[in-house]
């Protein structure tokens, strides 16, 4: 004769209904836990700034410097200093 199963062989114990919950809690702590990722040290404002802006801006800038100073002296002077301005600026 064909053995039958039983309903005890259908039907899990109390005791693994309870390890498979208990397992499935700890899964979903764990999932909880994880953290946001940090932010890189290196990352600034400067990377969203496109090149031509970052252009206009030294450029207002360093015009802007030369007429606080009546124009007198060299304008690679005062773009090389505008360069730094606008870098500080951007990058705090």
């Amino acid at each position: 004769m064909a053995t039958a199963k039983t309903t005890a062989d259908k039907k899990p114990t109390a005791a693994k209904k309870a390890t498979a919950s208990k397992a499935k809690s700890t899964e979903e702590k764990k999932v909880a836990v994880k953290k946001a990722p940090a932010k890189k040290a290196g990352t600034s404002k400067a990377k969203n700034i496109d090149p031509g802006e970052r252009y206009r801006m030294t450029e207002i800038a360093a015009y802007y410097m030369a007429e606080r100073n009546n124009f007198a002296g060299c304008a690679v002077d005062y773009w090389i200093a505008a360069e730094a301005e606008i870098a500080k600026k951007l990058a705090g």
